[in-house]
């Protein structure tokens, strides 16, 4: 996969368990887990711009680009 979601980073980050980030940004649970997972084949920019919102970052913080064969940096 060229695309790394580095959802639970963020959320580490700010000390936020999934269950509030959820109701933050008014999703389900089970898709949010999805998305964090790096099981989605999409996301909204609605639903990228209130995750962006919530944790106070840029959609470059949760979506990276990698090439096939290399790891993600951390």
């Amino acid at each position: 996969m060229a695309i790394v979601v580095n959802l639970d980073v963020m959320m580490a980050k700010r000390k936020m368990s999934l269950n509030e980030l959820s109701e933050k940004v008014d999703l389900t649970l089970s898709n949010l887990s999805i998305l964090k997972t790096g099981k989605a084949k999409a996301v909204r920019f609605s639903t990228l711009e209130a995750i962006c919102r919530v944790l106070n970052c840029q959609p470059g913080d949760i979506l990276e680009y990698v090439e096939d064969g290399k790891k993600p940096e951390q």
